[in-house]
Protein backbone atom coordinates (compact mmCIF):
# COMPACT_ATOMS: atom_id res chain seq x y z
CA UNK A 1 0.00 0.00 0.00
CA UNK A 2 1.31 3.58 -0.67
CA UNK A 3 1.84 5.99 2.40
CA UNK A 4 3.64 8.91 3.40
CA UNK A 5 6.70 8.69 6.18
CA UNK A 6 9.62 11.12 7.45
CA UNK A 7 12.51 10.14 5.46
CA UNK A 8 14.43 13.17 7.51
CA UNK A 9 13.28 15.51 10.30
CA UNK A 10 12.98 19.16 9.65
CA UNK A 11 11.43 20.25 6.43
CA UNK A 12 7.97 19.09 4.77
CA UNK A 13 10.64 18.24 1.88
CA UNK A 14 11.43 15.17 4.61
CA UNK A 15 8.61 13.25 3.66
CA UNK A 16 8.67 10.29 1.31
CA UNK A 17 5.95 8.32 -0.12
CA UNK A 18 6.79 4.40 0.01
CA UNK A 19 5.21 1.17 -0.77
CA UNK A 20 4.42 -0.73 2.65
CA UNK A 21 2.75 -3.82 3.17
CA UNK A 22 -0.80 -3.78 3.89
CA UNK A 23 -1.28 -4.04 7.74
CA UNK A 24 -2.97 -6.72 9.57
CA UNK A 25 -4.91 -6.26 12.37
CA UNK A 26 -4.13 -6.95 16.22
CA UNK A 27 -6.38 -8.41 18.65
CA UNK A 28 -8.81 -5.65 19.30
CA UNK A 29 -8.18 -4.13 16.48
CA UNK A 30 -9.28 -3.35 13.03
CA UNK A 31 -8.11 -1.74 9.69
CA UNK A 32 -9.97 0.80 7.54
CA UNK A 33 -9.06 1.65 4.10
CA UNK A 34 -8.96 5.72 4.35
CA UNK A 35 -10.90 7.71 2.61
CA UNK A 36 -9.70 11.32 4.38
CA UNK A 37 -6.93 11.78 6.26
CA UNK A 38 -6.40 14.90 8.66
CA UNK A 39 -3.20 16.73 8.76
CA UNK A 40 -2.79 18.15 12.03
CA UNK A 41 -0.34 20.42 13.82
CA UNK A 42 0.78 17.64 15.75
CA UNK A 43 2.12 16.04 12.39
CA UNK A 44 3.96 18.89 11.66
CA UNK A 45 5.92 18.97 15.56
CA UNK A 46 6.62 15.46 14.88
CA UNK A 47 7.75 15.93 11.36
CA UNK A 48 10.23 18.64 12.18
CA UNK A 49 11.73 16.42 14.94
CA UNK A 50 10.96 18.20 17.70
CA UNK A 51 9.44 15.56 20.09
CA UNK A 52 12.54 13.06 18.56
CA UNK A 53 13.67 13.10 22.90
CA UNK A 54 9.80 11.13 23.12
CA UNK A 55 10.67 8.52 21.08
CA UNK A 56 9.89 9.47 17.69
CA UNK A 57 12.50 8.13 14.88
CA UNK A 58 12.82 8.97 11.34
CA UNK A 59 11.04 6.48 9.47
CA UNK A 60 7.95 7.43 11.03
CA UNK A 61 4.95 6.76 9.36
CA UNK A 62 2.47 10.34 10.14
CA UNK A 63 -1.15 10.76 10.88
CA UNK A 64 -3.33 10.11 14.04
CA UNK A 65 -7.14 10.41 12.20
CA UNK A 66 -8.87 8.78 9.26
CA UNK A 67 -11.86 8.43 8.25
CA UNK A 68 -13.07 5.08 5.78
CA UNK A 69 -14.34 2.15 5.63
CA UNK A 70 -13.40 -0.93 7.59
CA UNK A 71 -11.99 -4.06 5.88
CA UNK A 72 -10.38 -6.34 8.13
CA UNK A 73 -10.82 -7.00 12.21
CA UNK A 74 -8.80 -8.46 14.34
CA UNK A 75 -9.55 -11.16 17.38
CA UNK A 76 -11.86 -10.33 19.81
CA UNK A 77 -13.97 -7.55 17.45
CA UNK A 78 -17.35 -8.04 16.35
CA UNK A 79 -17.55 -8.96 12.40
CA UNK A 80 -20.03 -6.69 12.22
CA UNK A 81 -17.93 -3.76 11.66
CA UNK A 82 -16.74 -4.90 8.55
CA UNK A 83 -18.04 -2.39 5.91
CA UNK A 84 -19.03 0.38 7.71
CA UNK A 85 -17.55 3.99 7.34
CA UNK A 86 -15.99 4.81 10.44
CA UNK A 87 -14.08 7.86 12.22
CA UNK A 88 -10.55 6.47 14.02
CA UNK A 89 -8.17 7.88 15.93
CA UNK A 90 -4.84 5.83 14.89
CA UNK A 91 -2.65 6.87 17.71
CA UNK A 92 0.54 9.61 16.87
CA UNK A 93 0.95 7.29 13.68
CA UNK A 94 -0.37 5.26 10.92
CA UNK A 95 -2.80 7.33 9.41
CA UNK A 96 -0.96 8.75 6.18
CA UNK A 97 -1.72 5.74 4.35
CA UNK A 98 -3.98 3.80 1.97
CA UNK A 99 -5.39 0.90 5.04
CA UNK A 100 -4.80 1.99 8.99
CA UNK A 101 -5.08 0.40 11.85
CA UNK A 102 -6.98 1.66 15.03
CA UNK A 103 -8.23 0.15 18.12
CA UNK A 104 -11.64 -0.57 18.05
CA UNK A 105 -12.00 1.51 21.19
CA UNK A 106 -11.11 5.09 19.23
CA UNK A 107 -13.51 4.13 16.15
CA UNK A 108 -16.73 5.54 16.20
CA UNK A 109 -19.25 4.99 13.64
CA UNK A 110 -19.99 8.11 10.76
CA UNK A 111 -23.73 9.42 10.90
CA UNK A 112 -25.20 9.54 7.23
CA UNK A 113 -24.59 13.03 5.93
CA UNK A 114 -20.92 13.43 7.52
CA UNK A 115 -18.58 13.00 5.03
CA UNK A 116 -15.08 11.74 5.67
CA UNK A 117 -13.28 15.02 5.03
CA UNK A 118 -15.48 16.28 7.65
CA UNK A 119 -14.98 13.77 10.33
CA UNK A 120 -11.78 14.06 10.16
CA UNK A 121 -11.32 17.82 10.51
CA UNK A 122 -13.63 17.82 13.33
CA UNK A 123 -13.16 14.25 15.22
CA UNK A 124 -10.06 15.63 17.05
CA UNK A 125 -10.39 18.86 17.50
CA UNK A 126 -13.57 19.23 18.45
CA UNK A 127 -13.25 17.45 21.25
CA UNK A 128 -10.02 19.11 22.41
CA UNK A 129 -11.54 22.45 22.20
CA UNK A 130 -14.75 21.13 24.29
CA UNK A 131 -12.77 19.84 27.03
CA UNK A 132 -10.23 22.80 27.31
CA UNK A 133 -13.23 25.28 27.38
CA UNK A 134 -14.55 22.91 30.24
CA UNK A 135 -10.55 22.56 31.68
CA UNK A 136 -10.81 26.57 32.04
CA UNK A 137 -14.10 26.34 33.85
CA UNK A 138 -15.78 28.81 30.97
CA UNK A 139 -18.72 30.10 31.94
CA UNK A 140 -21.42 32.50 30.29
CA UNK A 141 -20.86 36.19 29.93
CA UNK A 142 -17.41 34.96 30.27
CA UNK A 143 -14.48 36.85 27.53
CA UNK A 144 -12.69 34.68 25.68
CA UNK A 145 -9.45 34.90 24.04
CA UNK A 146 -8.52 31.78 20.79
CA UNK A 147 -4.93 32.00 20.33
CA UNK A 148 -4.38 31.08 16.71
CA UNK A 149 -7.54 30.59 15.84
CA UNK A 150 -7.28 29.79 12.56
CA UNK A 151 -6.76 26.33 13.05
CA UNK A 152 -9.46 23.24 13.67
CA UNK A 153 -9.13 23.43 17.50
CA UNK A 154 -9.50 27.35 17.37
CA UNK A 155 -12.17 27.51 14.75
CA UNK A 156 -14.23 24.78 17.00
CA UNK A 157 -13.08 26.54 19.86
CA UNK A 158 -14.53 29.59 18.90
CA UNK A 159 -18.04 28.57 18.11
CA UNK A 160 -18.56 26.47 21.32
CA UNK A 161 -17.62 29.78 23.52
CA UNK A 162 -20.12 31.91 21.33
CA UNK A 163 -22.91 29.00 21.64
CA UNK A 164 -22.00 28.82 24.99
CA UNK A 165 -22.94 32.62 25.92
CA UNK A 166 -19.48 33.89 25.85
CA UNK A 167 -19.37 37.86 26.68
CA UNK A 168 -16.72 38.54 24.07
CA UNK A 169 -15.04 35.90 22.04
CA UNK A 170 -11.45 37.40 20.55
CA UNK A 171 -9.35 36.10 18.28
CA UNK A 172 -5.81 36.14 17.33
CA UNK A 173 -5.06 35.83 13.45
CA UNK A 174 -2.91 36.88 10.71
CA UNK A 175 -5.30 38.46 8.10
CA UNK A 176 -8.12 40.82 8.32
CA UNK A 177 -9.29 38.65 5.61
CA UNK A 178 -9.20 35.37 7.89
CA UNK A 179 -10.45 37.47 10.74
CA UNK A 180 -13.63 38.24 8.98
CA UNK A 181 -14.02 34.47 8.49
CA UNK A 182 -13.90 33.83 12.35
CA UNK A 183 -16.06 36.60 12.54
CA UNK A 184 -18.48 34.46 10.54
CA UNK A 185 -18.28 31.63 13.20
CA UNK A 186 -18.61 33.72 16.23
CA UNK A 187 -15.62 35.93 17.14
CA UNK A 188 -16.40 39.28 18.15
CA UNK A 189 -13.21 40.87 18.31
CA UNK A 190 -10.01 40.26 16.01
CA UNK A 191 -6.60 40.90 17.51
CA UNK A 192 -3.25 40.55 15.28
CA UNK A 193 -0.71 38.02 16.35
CA UNK A 194 0.68 40.13 18.92
CA UNK A 195 -2.24 40.45 20.68
CA UNK A 196 -3.00 44.17 19.42
CA UNK A 197 -6.76 45.25 18.47
CA UNK A 198 -9.16 48.01 18.04
CA UNK A 199 -10.24 50.41 20.50
CA UNK A 200 -13.26 48.08 21.40
CA UNK A 201 -10.86 44.83 22.39
CA UNK A 202 -11.21 44.17 25.89
CA UNK A 203 -7.99 44.86 28.44
CA UNK A 204 -8.79 41.58 29.95
CA UNK A 205 -9.64 37.97 29.38
CA UNK A 206 -11.62 35.23 31.76
CA UNK A 207 -10.29 32.44 29.58
CA UNK A 208 -7.29 31.74 27.44
CA UNK A 209 -7.28 29.11 24.90
CA UNK A 210 -3.54 29.15 22.88
CA UNK A 211 -3.12 26.57 20.25
CA UNK A 212 0.11 28.62 19.32
CA UNK A 213 2.90 28.69 22.52
CA UNK A 214 6.24 29.96 21.47
CA UNK A 215 7.95 33.28 22.45
CA UNK A 216 4.91 35.29 22.79
CA UNK A 217 2.77 33.11 25.13
CA UNK A 218 4.04 35.45 28.71
CA UNK A 219 2.24 38.61 27.18
CA UNK A 220 -0.84 36.25 27.03
CA UNK A 221 -0.78 35.61 30.25
CA UNK A 222 -0.90 39.02 31.33
CA UNK A 223 -3.94 39.71 29.42
CA UNK A 224 -5.59 37.63 32.00
CA UNK A 225 -8.30 39.25 34.54
CA UNK A 226 -7.99 38.14 37.79
CA UNK A 227 -8.97 34.57 38.37
CA UNK A 228 -8.71 34.15 35.06
CA UNK A 229 -7.53 30.78 33.31
CA UNK A 230 -5.08 29.95 30.46
CA UNK A 231 -5.24 26.96 28.66
CA UNK A 232 -2.27 25.36 26.49
CA UNK A 233 -3.45 23.22 24.20
CA UNK A 234 -0.95 23.14 21.44
CA UNK A 235 2.78 24.66 21.08
CA UNK A 236 2.50 24.99 16.80
CA UNK A 237 4.98 28.08 17.06
CA UNK A 238 7.43 26.00 19.70
CA UNK A 239 7.69 25.80 23.13
CA UNK A 240 7.75 28.81 25.25
CA UNK A 241 10.22 30.70 27.16
CA UNK A 242 11.55 28.53 29.87
CA UNK A 243 10.78 30.79 32.80
CA UNK A 244 7.17 31.91 31.41
CA UNK A 245 6.03 31.16 34.92
CA UNK A 246 7.24 33.68 36.78
CA UNK A 247 4.81 35.94 34.57
CA UNK A 248 2.22 34.13 37.39
CA UNK A 249 4.65 34.47 40.28
CA UNK A 250 4.75 38.27 39.80
CA UNK A 251 0.95 38.50 38.94
CA UNK A 252 0.42 36.45 42.55
CA UNK A 253 -2.20 38.61 44.04
CA UNK A 254 -4.78 38.37 40.84
CA UNK A 255 -5.19 34.66 41.44
CA UNK A 256 -4.16 33.09 37.40
CA UNK A 257 -4.05 29.89 36.82
CA UNK A 258 -2.07 27.96 33.51
CA UNK A 259 -2.71 24.16 32.52
CA UNK A 260 -1.80 22.56 29.36
CA UNK A 261 -4.53 20.02 28.05
CA UNK A 262 -4.12 17.05 26.25
CA UNK A 263 -7.69 14.83 25.54
CA UNK A 264 -5.40 11.32 26.18
CA UNK A 265 -6.27 12.55 29.88
CA UNK A 266 -9.64 12.29 29.39
CA UNK A 267 -11.33 8.64 29.75
CA UNK A 268 -12.34 7.12 26.44
CA UNK A 269 -16.09 6.66 26.43
CA UNK A 270 -16.47 10.60 27.50
CA UNK A 271 -14.53 11.47 24.11
CA UNK A 272 -16.70 9.19 22.23
CA UNK A 273 -19.86 10.69 23.44
CA UNK A 274 -18.61 14.34 22.77
CA UNK A 275 -17.24 13.72 19.78
CA UNK A 276 -20.45 11.59 18.74
CA UNK A 277 -22.36 14.42 19.28
CA UNK A 278 -20.54 16.85 17.77
CA UNK A 279 -20.85 14.96 14.41
CA UNK A 280 -24.41 14.55 14.78
CA UNK A 281 -24.39 18.90 15.40
CA UNK A 282 -22.87 18.68 12.12
CA UNK A 283 -24.79 16.79 10.27
CA UNK A 284 -27.58 19.66 10.95
CA UNK A 285 -25.25 22.50 10.96
CA UNK A 286 -24.86 23.88 14.36
CA UNK A 287 -21.20 22.96 14.47
CA UNK A 288 -19.28 24.05 10.90
CA UNK A 289 -16.39 22.74 10.03
CA UNK A 290 -13.88 23.93 7.89
CA UNK A 291 -11.81 22.43 5.00
CA UNK A 292 -9.14 24.71 3.51
CA UNK A 293 -7.94 21.79 0.61
CA UNK A 294 -8.36 18.49 0.22
CA UNK A 295 -5.19 16.84 -1.75
CA UNK A 296 -3.71 13.72 -2.63
CA UNK A 297 -1.95 11.49 -0.21
CA UNK A 298 1.01 11.67 -2.41
CA UNK A 299 1.31 15.37 -2.05
CA UNK A 300 1.67 15.08 2.34
CA UNK A 301 5.03 17.66 1.62
CA UNK A 302 2.26 20.24 0.16
CA UNK A 303 0.11 20.18 2.62
CA UNK A 304 2.81 20.55 5.05
CA UNK A 305 4.61 23.61 3.51
CA UNK A 306 1.03 25.20 3.27
CA UNK A 307 0.87 24.69 7.16
CA UNK A 308 4.06 25.46 7.59
CA UNK A 309 3.86 29.10 5.74
CA UNK A 310 0.47 30.14 7.73
CA UNK A 311 -1.52 29.20 4.58
CA UNK A 312 -3.96 26.84 5.89
CA UNK A 313 -7.12 28.31 6.92
CA UNK A 314 -9.32 24.99 9.10
CA UNK A 315 -7.73 21.86 8.05
CA UNK A 316 -5.83 19.97 4.92
CA UNK A 317 -7.15 16.82 4.44
CA UNK A 318 -5.24 14.04 1.78
CA UNK A 319 -6.62 11.32 0.07
CA UNK A 320 -5.38 7.97 -1.63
Amino acid sequence: MKAVVIRTFGAPAGLEVVDLAEPVPAPGRLRIATEAIGVGGVDAVIRRGTLAAYGFREGHLLGSEVAGSVTAVGEGVDASWVGRRVWAFTGLSGGYAEQAVAAVEDVLPLPDGLNGADAVTLGGSGVVAHFALDRARFAPGEAVLVRGAAGSIGITAVQLAARGGAGAVAVTTSSPERGARLRDLGATHVLDRSGGGGPDTPSGFDVVIDVVGGSRLPSFLDRLNANGRFVAVGVVGGQPPADFGMRLMDAFRRSLSFSTFSSDTVPGPERQAVRASQFTDAVHGNLRTVVHEVLPLDRAAEAHRKMDAGEVFGRVVLTP
